[in-house]
């Protein structure tokens, strides 16, 4: 079973000695383990989708998660989305929610974010796979420091890309974002349990939209 499947060249071509490191073969070891006892999500073909969909010279806007969905036929390999027809879960609803009240711009029911994606918004869970039913239970596995170095090849190799880093878990990665090239937002995560702390009433959408203007980049358009 293939479960790093090919991805997209310019991520290939950046990231390629780091598949050869050893935690990584430790990683992909573990989860051939996993998927002989349990259900893991997102599916093997669905685990890198955020590199397949947003290609590193593509990338304008970073919006870092913490693990995928767990629950059944929800997780795709992008951050906060789910697959269609999947009913909208409840920290993207109030993303939403936020957009609507920043913008004015309604997707309720429109879970699956690819078209951000393929406008150049990586959508990266810090974590890429979960075990069903189980939060949490592929980190500290070596998905963290993979990801790292994405968001470290990222601030090295380009430039006013903006990070949105919602939560505690995304915030510790401002330390290896070289805040003098990149614009970073922060706020709290959209959770239930914390939307109402800081990211319902933060304007990222705008905000972000305002900065890609003054660098004479396209503008992202929000509405799935």
């Amino acid at each position: 079973m293939n479960i790093f499947p090919e991805i997209e060249e310019s991520w290939k071509i950046a990231l390629q000695s780091e598949f050869e490191k050893q935690y990584m073969k430790d990683l992909k070891t573990f989860l051939l383990i996993e998927i002989k006892k349990h259900d893991i999500y997102p599916k093997c073909r669905d685990i890198f989708n955020a590199f397949l969909h947003t290609p590193l010279h593509n990338v304008k806007i970073v919006i870092l998660g913490q693990d995928p969905y767990h629950g059944e036929g929800q997780a795709h390999g992008l951050s906060f989305s789910v697959a269609k027809e999947i009913k909208t879960p409840p920290s993207l609803v109030n993303i939403f929610k936020e957009l609507e009240k920043d913008l004015d711009i309604v997707n309720y029911g429109k879970g699956n974010l690819t078209k951000w994606a393929k406008q150049g918004v990586l959508l990266l869970n810090v974590t890429l796979t979960v075990r069903s039913n189980l939060a949490g239970s592929h980190q500290n596995k070596g998905w963290e420091q993979f990801t790292d170095t994405v968001i470290s090849t990222i601030s090295k190799e380009k430039e006013g890309v903006i990070f949105l880093l919602w939560g505690k878990v995304a915030q510790n990665k401002q330390k290896i974002i070289d805040v003098n090239k990149h614009h970073v937002l922060i706020s709290s995560h959209p959770s239930p349990l914390s939307a109402y702390k800081g990211f319902l009433g933060c304007k990222h959408f705008s905000r972000s939209n305002l900065l890609l203007k003054k660098q004479g980049v396209e503008e992202i358009n929000w509405q799935l």
